[in-house]
């Protein structure tokens, strides 16, 4: 089996039942596994909420270890549509064109760099640090600043020695602290700053919905970026033709894109709080309790994707569910899309061949599932293309 491959634990249990169930924490989850079901809880809303306890929609539970609301991740409809209305605009800024050359400018450094040093890890020599210069951009602050960020590892709340670290989180929650004092101080034309000046309702953002917005800035789309470049360059190593046909066919590396995050589902799943007692896949659920829409069993549902657990580059129809779905998807999804567009394209442009040479894989334990989700080392050889 090729090592880039991810297969779908969850197969079985989507035909069979629709749904699967796991512990976390002693505050148990019903995952919804197709397509259609995950769809249609994340819409609506009113049944199946995400303003609960900060920290308990999300799959393992951070209820333990944070009491800040992400924004607007944590809220529902109407509030969440003013927070949302009020963020976008600013996430929307990858799409612009010095936006994009300032990105092509650090990943083509990226590539040049590990094409001249050998053997590379990919995790956290390649793409920890595309993912941190990155957010540079999307913060608007000093290139700099990632290697604080760099220094903290692969994820923000995750630890080697546990799943979830308080002490690890708290240097977040601290950092963002004295950076939100600092803005105040000295206001500039970076989201701190921007978050500061705005207004909800004819009202500024108090502090700590300006540290909401930010906290999930910074947790949101860290090793879930780390995860679809990491995959990626796996993918291309086993299969070189691939990145033949991306440099013959430009024109379809924005499916290509999509494909990969579909095929891969950096994210598992997410979770939701039930309002009220109801049923799913003809399973009750009882209030108070959570469900998960996962992500990564909706993506591999054979009832919607032709040849599901195989990448197809120039997928036509491709509704993947990787960014989540309705109000809730992913603010950072256009900023992601774009890292993910500009790395495939210096990838083709530059790279012959890439060779993998060891690697350990990362695997979610989600009781009845194991799943992996990428890795936690890979040391690959990135050779260079000879014009």
């Amino acid at each position: 089996m090729k090592k880039s491959k991810l297969q779908d634990p969850f197969e079985q249990a989507r035909i069979n039942k629709g749904y699967g169930e796991m512990n976390d924490q002693d505050d148990p989850v019903v995952m919804l596994l197709c397509h259609k079901d995950v769809r249609k809880s994340a819409h609506n809303y009113k049944t199946f909420i995400s303003g609960a306890t900060p920290g308990r929609i999300v799959v393992p539970s951070e209820v333990n270890i944070r009491d800040t609301r992400q924004v607007p991740f944590e809220l529902d409809p109407p509030e969440h549509g003013k927070f949302r209305a009020l963020v976008e605009p600013w996430f929307k800024r990858p799409l612009q064109s010095e936006y994009q050359e300032q990105l092509k400018e650090q990943i083509y450094t990226a590539i040049n760099t590990v094409l001249s040093t050998g053997t590379v890890e990919v995790v956290n020599e390649f793409s920890l640090p595309i993912q941190s210069h990155a957010l540079t951009l999307l913060l608007n602050i000093p290139f700099s600043e990632a290697e604080t960020w760099i220094s903290w590892g692969t994820h923000v709340f995750r630890s080697e020695e546990t799943a979830l670290d308080g002490d690890k989180a708290a240097i977040l929650y601290d950092y963002i602290d004295e950076q939100i004092e600092h803005a105040i101080q000295h206001p500039g034309e970076d989201l701190y700053s921007v978050l500061l000046a705005s207004e909800v309702d004819g009202r500024k953002l108090t502090k700590e919905e300006v540290k909401g917005v930010m906290v999930l800035t910074f947790a949101g789309g860290r090793d879930t970026v780390i995860n679809a470049v990491t995959n990626s360059i796996a993918y291309f190593a086993e299969h070189p033709e691939s990145l033949e046909r991306l440099r013959n066919e430009p024109e379809i590396i924005g499916n290509a894109v999509e494909e990969l995050m579909r095929y891969f589902s950096p994210l598992t799943q997410m979770g939701r709080v039930v309002t009220e007692d109801t049923q799913v896949c003809e399973h009750a659920i009882k209030a108070d309790s959570r469900i998960s829409l996962c992500w990564a069993s909706a993506n591999r549902d054979a009832s919607v994707f032709e040849r599901p657990n195989e990448i197809v580059l120039d997928r036509k129809i491709n509704p993947h569910v990787s960014f989540g779905f309705s109000h809730h998807n992913c603010l950072g999804a256009t900023h992601a899309r774009q890292i993910m567009k500009t790395l495939i394209a210096a990838l083709a442009e530059k790279v012959d061949s890439i060779e993998i040479v060891d690697y350990k894989e990362n695997v979610e334990d989600l009781d009845e599932f194991q799943r992996k989700v990428g890795y936690e080392k890979i040391h690959v050889k990135f050779n260079s293309l000879t014009k």
